[in-house]
C-alpha cells in the first residue's frame, strides 16, 4: 500500500511527508483493517508534522479524520460487518480502568493513545482501528462531507458543551477553519446569535454564508458582549483580548492541543465568574453524539479535496489559511 510517512519535524515549507510503500498492517483479533475513502487535515497534523507536538515514535504516518470501509476483522469483534462504512477519530484507545475513563473522561486518560500521532493514521491506504473505538457512520453522510467531522466536527461540538452554551445565547467564535464553521451550524441550531472573528476575506465570507450575525477582527468592537467564546486559533495572546468582550459569568473556551504563550492576565478580566478553561480531546461518546447530530441537522461541510500526495501541498494551505473550510485527501 502507499502511505505518507514523516521520519522527523519540519516546517511544512519544506515538505517533509514522503509518499512510500508499505506492507498492508497486520490487525489483532479485536480490531479492524480498514481501506481509506478519505481523510480529512487537521492543524493536529501540521502541529505533529512541524514538531510542535511530538509523536512518541517516529516514522509516524498522520491522519485521524478517516472514513473508510472495513476490508477485515478480527475473530473476537462483534458488530461490525466487511463492507460497512466506518469512522475512525482522533482518540485511538484509552486504558478503560483509570479513575478517568470510569469517569467516561478517556479523553485524559493519562495511557490514551490517538490516531496519526501513537498509531499510524489515514494518510495511507489502509490503516487498522480498535473496534471499540470506530464510529458508525450515518447513510445521510458522505464520505467528504464525514471525513472532516471526525475530528474538527466533534471537538468543535465538545467546545460547545464546554463553553456552557445554552440555545439563544449570544457565541463569540474566534478563528474560522474547519471545526469553526462546523461548530457555527450547531449553534445556529440551538438558536444561538454567532460572533465570528477571523481576519481572513473567505472565511468572513464563509462565516456570513452560514448564518453568522456579525463578522469582524478581534480588534473590532463587537455590537454585544458575548455569553460565550470558543477560541480556534492557537495563539495565547488573544486570549485577554477575548475576555474583554465576555460579559460577567460567561465562559471561555480554548479549542486547541496546542497554544502560544498566554501573557499576564489583569484579575479584572477573569473577575464576575468569568470562566477560562481548556478542551482537550474527545470522548467516544462525545463522537456517538455528534454524529447523529449531524445528521439530523444536517451539517454541510465545505471542503477541498486533494489527492493524498498532495498532502505537504494541503497542510501548507492550511498553515497559510488558504482552505475555506476544511481539506480532504482522497488516496
Amino acid at each position: 500500500m502507499k502511505a505518507l510517512r514523516l521520519e522527523s519535524p519540519d516546517p511544512i515549507e519544506n515538505a517533509p511527508l514522503k509518499l512510500v510503500d508499505l506492507p498492508i498492517p497486520t490487525y489483532r483479533s479485536h480490531q479492524l483493517l480498514v481501506k481509506v475513502s478519505t481523510c480529512s487535515i487537521c492543524h493536529t497534523d501540521l502541529h505533529t508534522v512541524e514538531g510542535e507536538i511530538i509523536p512518541p515514535r517516529f516514522p509516524i504516518t498522520p491522519g485521524h479524520q478517516v472514513v473508510g470501509q472495513i476490508s477485515e476483522l478480527g475473530d473476537q469483534v462483534s458488530g461490525w460487518e466487511v463492507g460497512e462504512r466506518v469512522g475512525i477519530p482522533w482518540l485511538y484507545r484509552a486504558c478503560g480502568t483509570c479513575d478517568f475513563c470510569k469517569r467516561g473522561e478517556e479523553n485524559l486518560c493519562p495511557e490514551a493513545e490517538f490516531t496519526g500521532f501513537h498509531q499510524d493514521g489515514g494518510y495511507a491506504d489502509y490503516l487498522i482501528v480498535d473496534a471499540d473505538y470506530a464510529l458508525q457512520i450515518p447513510d445521510a453522510l458522505s464520505d467528504a462531507l464525514a471525513a472532516p467531522l471526525l475530528c474538527a466536527g466533534i471537538i468543535g461540538y465538545r467546545s460547545l458543551c464546554k463553553a456552557d452554551v445554552h440555545p439563544g445565547e449570544r457565541l463569540g467564535l474566534i478563528g474560522f477553519g474547519a471545526s469553526a464553521h462546523l461548530a457555527i451550524q450547531v449553534a445556529r441550531h440551538w438558536n444561538c446569535e454567532v460572533y465570528v472573528f477571523t481576519r481572513s476575506s473567505g472565511h468572513r465570507e464563509l462565516a456570513r454564508e452560514l448564518g453568522a450575525e456579525w463578522v469582524g477582527g478581534i480588534e473590532d468592537q463587537a455590537p454585544e458582549a458575548l455569553d460565550r467564546a470558543i477560541l480556534f486559533a492557537p495563539v495565547g495572546d488573544l486570549v485577554p483580548q477575548i475576555l474583554r468582550k465576555l460579559r460577567p459569568g460567561g465562559t471561555l473556551a480554548i479549542n486547541a492541543i496546542h497554544l502560544s504563550p498566554i501573557p499576564e492576565l489583569l484579575y479584572s478580566l477573569i473577575y464576575g465568574e468569568r470562566t477560562l478553561r481548556s478542551v482537550a480531546n474527545a470522548t467516544y461518546q462525545d463522537g456517538v453524539e455528534f454524529m447523529a447530530l449531524a445528521a439530523e441537522i444536517p451539517i454541510t461541510a465545505t471542503t477541498q479535496m486533494y489527492d493524498l500526495k498532495e498532502a505537504n501541498e494541503a497542510l501548507l494551505d492550511l498553515k497559510e489559511s488558504r482552505i475555506d473550510g476544511a481539506g480532504v485527501l482522497i488516496p
